[in-house]
């Protein structure tokens, strides 16, 4: 089977690229399930009940949050409820949401979906490694299909978890960063990894952010309210091929698609 991980969507562009180019890209990939980080989907920061829910419309079969999961409020009693999607597992215990979802793939095998913030720099409520092997024995009682968001900030964090769960699950995919990295591999075990899967949204910018407010920034040190730049649009991500039957991933590979297509 072929899973495809959308990177993070930001902003209106990328929400945009994923309506019109998902449901074509499913079919010509012969996708059958998809996941999309929607965490900046919200005018480039957080994500509403209703964006989400236009995502899981366009195609995306479930979605994973991140840091700015919180950032508004309406969120919170949606992801009470909301089974296809997912927020950091290692947020405090009290707050709304669940950090795993098991969900349908075209052909109906499960598909375990995690989601875990990094430790380093983002200070999580619980550290990653304390939740993650008890969320992934719990995933792997449900099918042995298992893809791992980890949504850090450091190369390292997410390097050493795909090598720790090498053979535990099908992909750990890293989100965040919004700079598709070229380290695509399938490890020993079976698990495919990709430090991160890149940004939805638009490139000619700091990070999805229009490019002389972020400069601004960085040199005054003042406060500038950041808005969402505009140009050089692509849709980036990871296909990941797999055995349904062990889980064991077979091949990666990033995908990058300008929008609109040229």
């Amino acid at each position: 089977m072929r899973i495809l991980f959308v990177g993070d969507v930001v902003g209106r562009p990328g929400r945009d690229a994923v309506e019109e180019l998902l449901p074509g890209l499913r079919e010509r990939l012969e996708v059958d399930a998809c996941i999309v980080n929607a965490e900046n989907v919200a005018n480039g920061v957080g994500v509403t009940p209703r964006l989400a829910a236009r995502l899981l419309a366009a195609g995306a079969d479930a979605l994973t949050l991140g840091n700015h999961t919180w950032r508004r409020e309406e969120i919170g009693p949606y992801l009470a409820t909301a089974t296809a999607v997912v927020r950091p597992a290692n947020f405090q215990a009290a707050a709304p949401g669940r950090g795993l979802a098991v969900v349908p793939a075209r052909d109906g095998t499960p598909v375990a979906v995690l989601n875990l913030l990094g430790s380093l720099f983002l200070d999580p409520a619980q550290s990653l490694w304390e939740v993650v092997d008890a969320l992934v024995e719990e995933a792997r009682a449900s099918t042995p299909v298992v893809v791992v968001d980890i949504h850090a900030e450091a190369t390292s964090e997410k390097v050493a978890l795909a090598t720790w769960l090498d053979g535990r699950v099908t992909a750990v995919l890293g989100t965040h960063t919004h700079v598709q990295t070229s380290d695509a591999r399938v490890l020993p075990g079976g698990t495919a990894a990709l430090t991160d899967v890149g940004m939805t949204g638009p490139h000619d910018s700091v990070i999805g952010v229009a490019s002389e407010l972020a400069i601004r920034r960085m040199r005054t040190g003042m406060p500038v309210r950041f808005e969402t730049a505009t140009g050089g649009v692509r849709l980036e991500g990871a296909l990941v091929t797999c055995d349904p039957a062990t889980g064991r991933a077979s091949a990666i590979e990033p995908v990058r698609v300008p929008w609109p297509a040229t």
